[in-house]
């Protein structure tokens, strides 16, 4: 982690907000709170910035940052306290947040987790960032991911701040914080902040914060805009808002989109649809963590149906790498020439650290190839082309008559079906790969909306277990509102003991 700037946090400010070896992570307001408590003029935004500062170097050892902006963010605070009301009463006025590293923070370096963007500043803020900074809010850190967002486990040797290397699980350090949106997750865990953005292609904002504990929404494809983000794929690819509690995951995309404030869905009336080749895979936490969930929400009145989705997973495969390994070159040859960054895609590859990467890069998507029979690579453009003509329809087909049939608010399962690995090098194997991201591909591929809501903690492990809904395209508010629902059932998990 670097920081830009300087601090000017005094003792008596660090020992309020430092906890004791051993001790509780800090609880946090809401952002909502926090936002109403600045209007109110209850609380300073200077104390809420200063105290996640304080927060985000105590947990350094996670390697969750590699920009902390302490200077700009404190400055930016001091700047709401003194406004007038009527600036001080935005819905995010004052409110410290962290953006990941692949969203253009205008100042602030954009690295996108690999060395060769490691001096590139933007001079403006992406869309999505520019629309949470109009609403008041302050980015305290740009946070660390996996490499280019190519991977699920956040393994990224890049950027270390701590003594080992790769992004940390907020509840056991030992673990995997997963990806690629790492760092925003395990901030959150940790207690840093309240909220943040991270993007998503194929579970890159759900699988962190199920292993972290917090919840995201991968919005319906296209619903956000998507300029000034590094890219893997035009078609998969969205940003997404990460939170410790729904109502502010509500409060980002309201704010992200302009739509009207939705309140939590009677859970009465709620149909819910399990598949079992969603179902399948469970460590005996998840499985236990998965079921009394379900046993909570339809003692609330919730209706389970169990549903069939022929070729699911086949229709799936066929579209999940062709697609992202195919567009990968072109978008990043686009974003690197239009964001002025100064490199090519070539340089780009030759300094990427993460060997996992590396070998994506050099292997596949600069020379336009997919992974073959025995070993072997074929070219990617046949594959791409029958994705986007033939399997990704079929797919997006499938759920419109799954959700049409059976009459269904939302899919439901686990959001992954294990706990967090180990933190390691072969946390970012293809085959941890393909078992992590097994049930959040298919809706990322399909475009349909999912969030990821916290449900409890393993027995054996005491590690965050999370479960997803996957909504019909274009029903992320309705998403949302049952989401909140859901939250006040099962309630928000503890922090981390530290």
């Amino acid at each position: 982690m670097r920081s830009i700037t300087r601090t000017g946090l005094a003792a008596a400010a660090l020992a309020a907000v430092v906890p004791q070896a051993g001790a509780q992570a800090p609880a946090l307001m809401t952002a909502v709170d926090s936002a109403r408590a600045v209007c109110a003029g209850r609380a300073r935004s200077e104390a809420l910035v200063s105290a996640a500062l304080a927060r985000a170097k105590d947990v350094s050892a996670l390697n969750a940052f590699i920009t902390l902006d302490e200077q700009g963010a404190l400055a930016a605070a001091k700047r709401t306290d003194a406004a007038p009301k009527s600036a001080r009463c935005k819905p995010l006025a004052g409110v410290p947040v962290v953006v990941k590293d692949n969203i253009e923070v205008a100042g602030l370096p954009a690295t996108a987790g690999t060395p060769a963007l490691e001096d590139f500043v933007p001079k403006r803020d992406a869309p999505v960032a520019r629309r949470l900074r109009d609403a008041g809010a302050i980015v305290i850190a740009k946070t660390h991911m996996h490499e280019l967002a190519f991977g699920i486990s956040g393994w990224n040797p890049a950027f270390r701040s701590g003594p080992e290397p790769g992004v940390r699980n907020a509840y056991d350090p030992t673990r995997s914080a997963g990806g690629s949106s790492s760092g925003t997750a395990a901030a959150l865990g940790a207690r840093v902040v309240s909220a943040g953005l991270g993007t998503d292609t194929g579970g890159s904002v759900r699988i962190p914060c199920a292993f972290n504990g917090c919840a995201a929404l991968r919005p319906t494809a296209g619903r956000y805009p998507q300029g000034g983000i590094a890219p893997i794929s035009r078609t998969r690819d969205t940003a997404g808002p990460m939170a410790l509690a729904m109502a502010d995951v509500e409060l980002l995309d309201r704010v992200i989109t302009g739509a009207a404030a939705v309140q939590p869905a009677s859970l009465k009336g709620v149909r819910l649809g399990r598949v079992k080749e969603l179902l399948a895979n469970m460590d005996a936490d998840t499985q236990a963590v998965f079921d009394a969930a379900i046993a909570k929400l339809v003692a609330a009145g919730v209706t389970v149906v169990d549903v069939e989705m022929p070729q699911l997973m086949e229709l799936n495969g066929a579209v999940g790498f062709p697609v992202a390994l195919y567009e990968a070159y072109d978008d990043m040859v686009a974003y690197l020439k239009k964001s002025g960054a100064g490199i090519g895609i070539a340089e780009l590859a030759r300094q990427i650290a993460s060997p996992d990467v590396k070998g994506t890069y050099e292997g596949l998507v600069i020379p336009r190839k997919l992974p073959g029979p025995n070993n072997t690579v074929v070219d990617a453009k046949p594959a791409y082309e029958a994705a986007m003509k033939t399997a990704r329809p079929a797919l997006q087909k499938l759920y419109r008559d799954t959700f049409r049939r059976h009459r269904l608010d939302a899919l439901v399962f686990p959001t992954v079906s294990k706990v967090a690995m180990p933190a390691s090098p072969d946390s970012s194997s293809v085959p941890v790969f393909m078992g992590v991201i097994q049930n959040t591909d298919p809706g990322s591929n399909a475009g349909v909306p999912g969030l990821q809501i916290p449900a409890g903690l393993g027995a054996s492990s005491q590690l965050p277990v999370g479960i997803e809904l996957d909504g019909p395209a274009g029903s992320d508010r309705r998403l949302v509102a049952i989401g909140l629902a859901i939250e006040a059932t099962l309630g928000r998990l503890p922090a981390p003991a530290r």
